[in-house]
């Protein structure tokens, strides 16, 4: 096979190797050697001889060596200028390059100097001036704390909250507005600013001296006006040995207004937290304070009444007078559920405000009642006795009252029949006598205290009429006494 050197003057140095195909893209040497081995075997051979092909093979690496040598050895000057000249080339492009190259690295670090510099100067500018305004927005709202912290020492010292034994120095309406600056105090400090602010000196320091001592105190006064609270005369009766003068309007209306009060302050200081950083709505928010003053003065009462007739069942001389402080304390609720229905609880500045739907006017000519009944369910709002006959689970406070009252006295009576003697034989001989008294303990304590109406020509009317089916209640409560008796 012939072949020709790079300068194109030809020479024959193979006759038999197959240069195309060796130099093919489709060369295989795989399938080259087989075709060796199978050109020197027999197929039918059970053995196969490799010395032939493997000198075959050998040849004709030494002759392809010999034939690129010959090729070299002919065109070594051309290939040597050949190359030269593009080491030339090569060597001019990269001189241009490297040029290219100083003169870019040039501009780089003018642009570098001119632009990137001042960009990182910007940065900084703005970074201090983001810091700056942070500072001055928190400087304003610890300015904000400060001045509320100011208000709420100055509330506090007008209210006379700390003058104890003193008739008439408390100023409840003014720790109304002081409760309300520990809501806009909580309020700063539940908001996004609020982890900063808490890492704040004088913020931590007013938090604890402050406004925690001051909420102490505040809770301390509504919880001791809602467990003091009384309205009933009944036990001044007793004590005086026969009627008893009430109240003057003066003093049922500074009692009223003082519980109002203590409830506003109890309902406005229950934790509202923030759900997912969104107040919560006002269905959600349950005044824990509240109820649970509420209902320890329930409690209590119910506690109480119980132990004391407890006892009297067995001396029955002082049955009477127990079931008279019984009598008292469920006045008392009935003075409470009519109070607590009367008061709507205050706009709380830690929930969301809820949108009211416009009611349009009825153009149409209602009488003056319809009016009113429409006023009314316009801005009829959950009442405080509401949330608490939810809690309770119950219809009526004095239902509950007696109820529980009654629930707890048939363990007593049962102890009393248990132990025997004198007082089970005393009882069970008295038991006509035990159901007449307690059927007028549950009527006297039924009957709406006359200082709970305020001072009106309906005063006497209502105070001498007895509230709910006392009835029944009357008839639970004799069950629970009186029907161990029978048996």
């Amino acid at each position: 096979m012939a072949a020709q050197g790079p300068g194109g003057s030809g020479g024959t140095t193979s006759t038999y190797i197959d240069l195309d195909y060796i130099t093919s893209n489709d060369f295989s040497p795989h399938q080259h050697a087989n075709n060796l081995v199978l050109a020197t075997n027999n197929p039918s051979d059970p053995t196969i001889d490799l010395t032939t092909p493997l000198s075959r093979v050998l040849f004709d690496l030494q002759e392809i060596d010999s034939h690129i040598h010959t090729l070299t050895s002919r065109s070594a000057l051309d290939i040597l200028t050949y190359t030269s000249a593009q080491n030339a080339a090569a060597q001019r492009i990269l001189g241009r390059v490297e040029e290219e190259r100083k003169r870019l690295n040039e501009s780089y670090a003018r642009l570098e100097n001119e632009i990137l510099v001042r960009h990182q100067r910007a940065v900084d500018a703005k970074v201090n001036a983001q810091r700056s305004l942070e500072a001055i927005r928190l400087g304003r709202v610890v300015q904000r704390i400060l001045g509320l912290a100011r208000q709420f020492e100055i509330i506090l010292a007008d209210s006379g909250l700390n003058t104890h034994g003193k008739q008439g120095k408390e100023d409840h309406g003014s720790l109304v507005r002081a409760s309300l600056s520990i809501l806009a105090f909580r309020d700063a400090m539940s908001g996004a600013d609020g982890p900063d602010l808490a890492r704040i000196s004088i913020v931590k320091t007013l938090r604890g001296k402050v406004f925690e001592d001051g909420e102490a105190k505040i809770l301390d006064f509504a919880r001791r006006v809602v467990r003091e609270f009384s309205m009933s005369t009944l036990s001044s009766i007793h004590a005086a040995g026969g009627a008893a003068p009430g109240p003057t309007f003066r003093e049922a209306e500074h009692s009223r207004a003082r519980f109002s009060s203590a409830t506003h302050i109890l309902y406005l200081l229950s934790p509202a937290p923030r759900i997912d950083g969104e107040k919560m709505t006002k269905k959600d928010f349950e005044p824990e304070y509240l109820l649970r003053a509420l209902q320890s003065y329930l409690q209590t009462a119910i506690t109480s009444s119980s132990a004391a007739i407890g006892r009297a069942l067995g001396q029955l001389p002082m049955l009477d007078r127990a079931l008279l402080e019984a009598s008292a304390r469920c006045q008392n609720v009935v003075a409470l559920e009519v109070l607590l229905r009367g008061i709507v609880p205050p706009e709380h500045p830690l929930l969301q405000v809820e949108e009211k739907a416009s009611i349009e006017e009825d153009d149409s000519g209602d009488d003056d009642e319809d009016d009113s009944a429409t006023h009314s369910n316009a801005s009829g709002e959950e009442t405080f006795l509401a949330l608490l006959l939810n809690a309770l689970d119950t219809a009526s406070l004095p239902s509950y009252f007696w109820r529980s009252l009654a629930s707890s006295l048939s363990s007593r009576v049962s102890e009393i029949l248990n132990r025997g003697g004198v007082s089970a034989r005393t009882l069970k001989s008295q038991r006509e006598t035990v159901r007449a008294e307690i059927r007028e303990c549950v009527l006297r304590g039924s009957r709406m205290p006359k200082s709970v109406v305020l001072g009106d020509a309906r005063a006497t009317a209502i105070g001498e009429e007895p509230v709910g089916n006392w009835e029944r209640e009357a008839a639970v409560m004799v069950q629970s006494v009186v029907g161990l008796l029978g048996r």
